[in-house]
């Protein structure tokens, strides 16, 4: 598994991201950093990756833990994908979709 150093994370722990999906009704995911926004179709996560966007059907925050980075949501996925700055134009053209 891949670790990244994550500079919010008090006495300079080590941070893992895992993604882990049961059945595309449930995600359990790791390193996650904050929760940018949600509703029931769409989930905007950042993570020590880079920020992940979910997409899906009546979607619902299970279970939120801030101090450990862990996000549970539930619900039917279609879609999991990382947005970065490598794809420039793509993330701006999701970014201002998703905060019209």
């Amino acid at each position: 598994m891949n670790q990244f150093y994550d500079s919010n994370t008090s006495k300079g722990t080590v941070q893992e991201h895992d993604v882990i999906m049961r059945g595309r009704r449930l995600l359990d995911i790791t390193g996650v950093k904050q929760v940018e926004s949600f509703d029931n179709e769409e989930f905007l996560l950042e993570t020590v990756m880079g920020f992940l966007a979910i997409k899906g059907e009546n979607l619902q925050m299970k279970n939120l833990d801030v101090d450990k980075g862990i996000v549970s949501i539930k619900g039917k996925v279609f879609d999991l994908v990382y947005i970065d700055e490598q794809h420039g134009d793509k993330a701006k053209g999701f970014f201002s979709k998703l905060f019209r």
